[in-house]
């Protein structure tokens, strides 16, 4: 399931609606000693800054981002470094989008549109890279699988069949209060519309009018008012922002948590892993617009640089390669698995996945994928998942090992940033573990590419691990003779130690020290990274 799909449930929607009814190298980036002196950023992001703020250098600017600018400005200053292919498995890419396009693998051996496997890898006329949803795209999640085959053998059956109801019934309530939220805010904004003649009225031009008690304007102005006091700008938005509350309701309940829905549409049974070889197509485009995670993911790791367009990719000099194997729901074990093994096989070097679930009926495909990556020199960049949960402790697939004997010496979990230095340090819905996540990056309001030559800013661990991601094929294109678990040791060794104390999972009750959250104890930075990889490849 793309992670960061669930909606945000503002308290002032629901106001509304209930009064109405490891070390190593030297860091030569933010002196460590220095970080608890940083001073923390009181004001509000600029337009510029909430663009770019991923990029930006904690000390620099007491914004904790990557540092990316500064390596860019004192470290690589133009030189290019060797190409890097990186597969975005996820929903589907616009790969012709404005600020992508440039960036899009092709596929040097196959000739587009002639109905034959050129290059005999399997998979006809894949010139961007395969498509294994094919027509698809709403699915159920796993828990919903396991609960409709009836079969009590199956490992956390029981777990999963009470978990789905608990979930159903809450997609009901949330429906039904998402139906009402937005039905108030709709008429409001519709009657506001047509009093000011114009869509874009101001929250002053609203606060200024005084309407006759108990009219219809009174009412409107009245919601509106309130929308304002708890945070919205703009009523319009706000309604666009609920109809996605209600959308994603009605798909949980249509398609998400339906045992009786049927949503694969490539003629292979998800069960079998050698059945019909080859399924699905080549065209890795979305479905519709709203399918955007994809592209945006994509734009983070290689958007064009300084082209004067939207956003800046982290790295230069990189080929995306489109994987779309993940549905509006939970993904198939088997595509993720025949996905990761398609990048591999076609020469990606690195390869990302924005994606998680919570049970998995065929871990061990996955996971015998992602040894096969690790045993060809490839690096997997992996999500850690938007639960608020720790996950050396609650389960989230895919994940590299059993019983914590890990089975790949290149695979990065990620846990996601918020710009705010501080308590507030790390994002409320992302994972931890000490043992399962690797490092931090910046993830919350990450601004990048979605479809049509649009650009938005989405939060969630899918938006950190591209950046990650992004990091690594930065620092082996600049320096190619390393290896792949090199790479990945540099990342985490490299990275800035953050010695205070964060708020975890959104819970100001639960305060604990930063070092706690991961393995390597640190917020990435591609500044040092590129550091310690000069000192490492000579």
């Amino acid at each position: 399931m793309k992670i960061n799909f669930k909606p945000i449930l503002y308290s002032a929607f629901a106001a509304i609606a209930l009064s109405s009814c490891g070390g190593g190298a030297p860091i030569l980036s933010t002196p460590i000693e220095n970080i608890d002196n940083t001073p923390i950023k009181e004001s509000d992001l600029t337009e510029t800054e909430a663009h770019n703020w991923g990029h930006l250098d904690l000390s620099k600017d007491t914004i904790p981002g990557m540092s990316v600018d500064k390596a860019y400005a004192e470290i690589i200053k133009g030189k290019k470094g060797q190409q890097i292919i990186v597969a975005v498995i996820d929903s589907g890419i616009d790969i012709t989008h404005e600020d992508l396009d440039g960036v899009i693998w092709t596929n040097p051996k196959e000739i587009a549109g002639n109905g034959i496997d050129d290059d005999k890898n399997g998979y006809i006329d894949d010139i961007h890279g395969w498509n294994f949803l094919g027509d698809a795209y709403d699915e159920q999640l796993e828990m919903t699988r396991i609960a409709a085959t009836l079969d009590t053998s199956i490992p956390r059956y029981a777990e999963a069949n009470a978990q789905l109801e608990e979930a159903y019934q809450k997609a009901l309530s949330g429906k039904q209060r998402y139906d009402q939220i937005y039905a108030q805010i709709s008429s409001a904004n519709k009657v506001l519309t047509a009093h000011f003649k114009k869509s874009d009225y101001t929250p002053a031009e609203v606060n200024a009018l005084t309407p006759a008690e108990g009219s219809e304007l009174a009412t409107a102005v009245a919601t509106a008012k309130y929308m304002y006091a708890n945070g919205m700008t703009s009523i319009p938005e706000a309604e666009e922002q609920i109809k996605g509350g209600v959308e994603y309701f009605t798909d949980q309940l249509n398609a998400n948590l339906n045992k009786e829905f049927k949503g694969r549409k490539t003629g292979d049974d998800p069960n079998d892993f050698n059945d019909k070889p080859g399924y699905g197509n080549a065209n890795v485009m979305p479905t519709k617009k709203s399918e955007s995670h994809g592209t945006h993911v994509a734009g983070i790791i290689a958007a064009e640089r300084n082209n004067g367009l939207g956003a800046n990719g982290v790295a230069n000099n990189v080929k995306i390669m489109a994987i779309r194997a993940v549905p509006n729901g939970d993904e198939y074990d088997k595509d993720v698995a025949k996905a990761i093994r398609y990048a591999v096989d076609n020469g990606a070097k690195v390869i990302n996945g924005s994606f998680g679930k919570s049970f998995s009926m065929h871990p061990e495909w996955v996971r015998d994928a992602i040894k096969y990556a690790s045993d060809k020199g490839v690096i997997f960049v992996h999500a850690a998942g938007n639960d608020s949960k720790n996950v050396d402790t609650e389960p989230n697939f895919p994940d590299d090992n059993v019983d914590y004997v890990e089975v790949s010496n290149t695979y990065i979990r990620v846990g996601s940033l918020a710009p705010s230095y501080g308590t507030k340090l790390v994002s409320g819905f992302s994972n931890y573990g000490k043992q399962n996540v690797d490092v931090f990056a910046p993830g919350s309001e990450v601004y990048s590419t979605t479809p049509e030559n649009e650009y938005k800013a989405m939060g969630g661990t899918s938006m950190a691990s591209p950046a990650v991601a992004g990091v690594a094929a930065l620092v082996w294109s600049q320096y190619p003779k390393l290896k792949a678990s090199q790479v990945k040791q540099i990342i985490m060794d490299s990275g800035l130690a953050i010695p205070a104390k964060v708020v975890v999972g959104g819970d100001a009750s639960n305060v604990q020290p930063f070092a706690n959250l991961s393995k390597s104890a640190k917020i990435v930075n591609a500044y040092n990274a590129l550091i310690v990889a000069s000192q490492i490849s000579k």
